[in-house]
């Protein structure tokens, strides 16, 4: 696995290389928002190492995926998600073709705000 794919199009996003609206960066993660929106808030968040897919993960990930499912609600709050219980918002991580992966490089999908959405 290396951390950094040239063919693909989220890891030229970290590297700057593409543009995107940035929503959040540290050492491990880039969040971004999502060019074609389901709802009012809706973001990307994806681990700046290159992994295809949650079928590539393997045990020593699991402080990342940690790192990223920890952040989620904190971004989605100062994103415009409105608070627990009555507001909230849906984490979403599509895997291989017929689980919807149009980007092979892992990401998570952060998507709230008021129903209905307009997909998914």
């Amino acid at each position: 696995m290396s951390h950094h794919d040239p063919d693909c199009l989220f890891c030229n996003i970290i590297a700057g290389q593409i543009p995107s609206k940035k929503v959040y960066e540290d050492e491990q993660v880039f969040a971004f928002h999502d060019i074609n929106p389901w709802a009012p808030v809706h973001f990307l968040l994806v681990p700046k190492t290159h992994i295809a897919s949650m079928a590539q993960v393997t045990p020593e990930q699991a402080p990342l995926l940690g790192h990223m499912l920890a952040l989620a609600p904190r971004l989605a709050a100062e994103q415009g998600c409105n608070p627990y219980p009555e507001g909230g918002f849906r984490l979403v991580v599509n895997t291989g073709t017929e689980g919807g992966q149009e980007v092979h490089h892992l990401h998570m999908h952060v998507i709230g705000g008021p129903r209905p959405w307009k997909k998914g």
